[in-house]
């Protein structure tokens, strides 16, 4: 870990102390995300300092694989569009496998009917018809007028309601994923990556926006251009935002659990036989209420997982890269976080103009993995297009221990 007191103030040309410290877990911070890391330390709400991830890079006005604590206030894009996106991960008792077995589970348009593919849907498809709502988070339903905290507090998610009975147990696009892996254990694991789809999204938008406004009705010292605009806690518009994104953390892990099970039920009709350990989930986009350094704080996690002593956390690679099951030190400099990933080495279209297909194809290939980098605009989910995850673990071994290692098998991406 690095310590940060000073930048280089560019209009006067010299040290400057910083407001905040920032601390750092990431050897090498792009330029961006550290001038997003910059404008958190000069957060005047801000709580002791910035702690930054070893899969850090930037984001939205928010460095992904960044956390803070904040006192009284809660910010939207400390928290991002995709609420509560996090992993799922289960053991089962199978020790072996074949490519040939691993395909009928998964299905496909060719060889195989059915499978993960014909009961998750991937990408921007939803579901043709609305789930049942006992798979929904409690709280609201399809006859709801108020959310469980009081009056329109769930305004969102009550109008998003009727079509995220079509999105749970879906997987959504870009770099979620379902994948089936080999552990150091020596059995077969299955890992899904996945957030709370357009809902989380419609909440995220509408509050920042609301967020926004009020700022500048405020007249507040954190400039538009940061694109970190908050909410007081103690206000209507904060206590809503808090209660509306806590529902999306609930359906984001309702949306994983249901695949998790449909995913059981493709393995079950192929290997009858198999058992399964419980469900481990970790989400990774959300804040949360936590007593830090004897005071109680909101914890803004954005691409950054709880590590607090003995919290059983994934932290998943590429697709052609290893995942770990980790368990959490509980560092508090950490704000007892660590990363949620490899975390990006390069921008979407940074890699698909730089890579190779040939060679990231060959590499997966290699290793016997079943793939979906189908064409080049593909690429940007390639393994090139990440940082390496052995560095990444390597860099937080004082917030987290190893407890399983985990090698690709076969990739589903969104």
């Amino acid at each position: 870990m690095e310590v940060f007191d000073q930048d280089n103030d560019i209009e006067y040309g010299c040290q400057v102390k910083l407001p905040h410290v920032i601390k750092s877990w990431c050897p090498d911070i792009e330029e961006g995300a550290w001038q997003q890391a910059l404008n958190l330390a000069h957060l005047p709400f801000l709580f002791r300092h910035v702690a930054l991830m070893s899969d850090c890079h930037q984001g939205f006005g928010f460095p992904i694989g960044g956390v803070i604590a904040t006192k009284g206030v809660i910010i939207p894009y400390a928290v991002g569009y995709d609420i509560g996106c996090g992993m799922a991960a289960v053991k089962t008792s199978l020790t072996e496998i074949d490519q040939q077995t691993i395909k009928r589970i998964m299905g496909g348009p060719k060889e195989f009917k059915g499978g993960v593919r014909a009961k998750i849907p991937i990408g921007f498809k939803h579901h043709l018809k609305r789930q049942d709502e006992s798979l929904m988070p409690e709280g609201i339903g399809l006859d709801s007028e108020v959310g469980v905290y009081g009056k329109s507090d769930l305004l969102v998610c009550m109008e998003e309601y009727r079509s995220a009975l079509k999105q749970i147990g879906t997987l959504g696009s870009n770099n979620h994923f379902w994948e089936m892996q080999k552990g150091d254990d020596g059995h077969i694991w299955v890992m899904i990556h996945s957030g709370s789809r357009n809902l989380g999204y419609r909440v995220a938008d509408y509050y920042n926006k609301l967020a926004i406004k009020l700022n500048e009705r405020w007249h507040t010292k954190v400039p538009k251009k940061w694109q970190l605009a908050f909410l007081p806690l103690d206000s209507g518009e904060g206590q809503c935002y808090f209660a509306e994104m806590n529902y999306c953390v609930d359906f984001a892990y309702a949306n994983r659990k249901l695949m998790m099970n449909r995913t059981k039920e493709c393995i079950l009709e192929v290997l009858p036989d198999t058992k399964f350990d419980e469900m481990i989930n970790i989400h990774h986009n959300y804040a949360a209420k936590e007593n830090h350094y004897g005071q109680n704080v909101i914890v803004h996690r954005k691409g950054a997982t709880l590590a607090r002593k003995g919290t059983i956390g994934i932290i998943p690679g590429s697709q052609g890269s290893s995942s770990y099951i980790v368990e959490g030190l509980g560092n508090p400099e950490s704000f007892m976080s660590c990363s949620h990933g490899a975390g990006r080495a390069m921008s979407c279209t940074a890699a698909r103009n730089t890579l190779n297909y040939e060679a990231e194809v060959k590499k997966l290939e290699d290793q016997g993995i079943i793939h979906t980098i189908r064409t080049e605009k593909h690429l940007s989910e390639a393994d090139g297009a990440y940082k390496d995850i052995e560095d990444v673990i390597s860099q937080q071994l004082d917030l987290i221990k190893v407890l399983v290692k985990l090698k690709p098998l076969a990739v589903i991406k969104g």
